[in-house]
């Protein structure tokens, strides 16, 4: 039995002597008293902030060695104080106080005290936090607020009412948007759209261009890095996109332009909602709707393995696919009126009957975008309120002429007037003169006889 109880009285001596190791290693200082308000204990940070060595309270009353003390009040009501100013001679500080019980009783009172200078410092770093968190919520709301809604689509009413009725319903699904169609059909107008629709709505829209961005400065970018991750990574790290658009919509355009050693790193984070900083060791949740665009086929690239097969389909939630301007004519003119619109000219603008014939009948490479620059360029063009196709950049206006003045032509015909449309080009150009018609003809390939001949058919 004595054995026993020698065994158990080692036990709790080392058990003692290690939580008062440990408390001693706590930044804070700690005073802790019994029952009867005599002073048990103080950790070593406590001699640091107060000034009082152990030797000089241990055992001793409180209130006998501690003149006004709080923490026996924690004895007789069992309440808890919180952010006490105490001052010592030039000594300040900030004390917490709290009771200490043991099968529902009151056994003892421990206080934790910190040095008025570090809760100065403390204080202003909390205020400097929260004033960058703050801006950078200021910033962040600022940056990223879409611009575009559906009713901004114009053509909705014929080539577009069947994508635009998608999109409205792609807004309010859970699910990764795939947005597709060539340069300038307006695939960041859509995504836009969607985010507005949508009940993110509120929350940031992000857009990244994946083409314009260096590959190895795209990781980083989505995903942010930590503190000296590499050589020039900036002081604190850097809080990635993904972070940025949480609760909200994070944008990818010419995601067919990825790298294929992202695609792994973004279908992770697609597939587990969570995103890690490069150089970092935890996860962070995020919940963010993917938008990406892309004038590319994925099918075929997936095909050529330059792009990977399951981040195709974890993209592909939603397909959307804009048409491009030539194969919704009936959206020309309704385009340019808005544009006009826009321009906000006090003057009547009017695109004469040729003008309009020629700009239904162009191809629009450039769709939308193309459109939008060559109405801005008639109107800075024009000196009256009427636009002629002299008027257009070179490009349409000859594609007009062309069609318009030879489309009731036989293909001998068209090819006799074009040569001669070239000669006498040519002759305005070197001049009519013997001289300015032997150079004509050099600059021709022909002989001057040739030439001769040509002009009098």
């Amino acid at each position: 039995m004595a054995e026993g109880s020698r065994k158990n009285d080692f036990y709790k001596k080392n058990y003692t002597d290690w939580l008062e190791e440990t408390i001693d290693s706590i930044n804070d200082g700690i005073l802790v008293i019994d029952s009867q308000g005599i002073v048990q204990f103080v950790n070593t940070e406590y001699t640091n902030i107060t000034g009082v060595q152990p030797e000089a309270i241990v055992g001793k009353p409180l209130r006998d060695v501690r003149k006004g003390a709080i923490l026996p009040k924690a004895l007789r009501d069992g309440k808890r104080r919180a952010g006490i100013y105490r001052r010592e001679g030039q000594i300040e500080y900030v004390i917490d106080t709290a009771p200490v019980y043991k099968h529902g009783e009151i056994v003892g009172a421990v206080s934790v005290c910190k040095s008025l200078n570090e809760v100065h410092f403390l204080t202003k770093e909390l205020k400097r936090s929260k004033e960058r968190l703050a801006r950078l919520e200021n910033t962040v709301g600022h940056m990223y607020q879409t611009k575009y809604t559906f009713s901004d689509i114009i053509g909705k009413d014929s080539g577009l009412k069947d994508t635009v009725e998608l999109a409205k319903k792609a807004a309010y699904a859970n699910l990764n948007i795939l947005i597709q169609g060539e340069s300038g059909t307006g695939k960041e107008l859509f995504a836009q759209a969607i985010h507005s629709e949508g009940p993110r709505s509120k929350f940031p829209f992000i857009p990244v261009n994946c083409a314009a961005i260096p590959a190895e400065l795209l990781e980083s970018e989505l995903f942010g890095y930590e503190e000296g991750s590499f050589t020039s990574s900036k002081k604190g790290g850097k809080v990635g996109l993904f972070e940025l658009s949480n609760y909200g919509t994070l944008f990818l355009d010419e995601i067919g332009d990825l790298p294929f050693e992202l695609q792994a790193k973004l279908l992770r984070v697609l597939q587990e909602g969570r995103v890690r900083k490069v150089g970092g060791l935890n996860e962070q949740e995020i919940d963010v709707q993917v938008i990406t665009a892309t004038n590319k086929d994925l099918g075929k690239l997936v095909e050529k393995k330059r792009f990977r097969e399951d981040l195709y389909y974890r993209l592909n939630g939603v397909p959307i696919k804009i048409s491009p301007l030539r194969e919704r004519k009936k959206d020309i003119l309704l385009l340019i009126n808005d544009l006009i619109d826009q321009a906000g000219t006090t003057q009547a603008i009017r695109f004469t009957e040729e003008t309009r014939q020629i700009l239904s009948q162009y191809d629009w490479p450039g769709n939308t975008r193309e459109l939008f620059n060559t109405v801005h360029y008639a109107l800075s063009m024009t000196e009256t309120n009427d636009i002629e196709p002299q008027h257009l950049p070179e490009v349409i206006c000859k594609h007009g002429s062309i069609t318009n003045i030879y489309s009731h032509q036989s293909l001998k015909e068209i090819i006799k007037n074009t040569e001669q449309e070239v000669i006498r080009q040519t002759i305005k150009s070197c001049g009519d003169t013997l001289d300015g018609k032997k150079m004509a003809a050099q600059q021709l390939g022909i002989s001057l006889a040739t030439l001769y001949n040509k002009m009098g058919k």
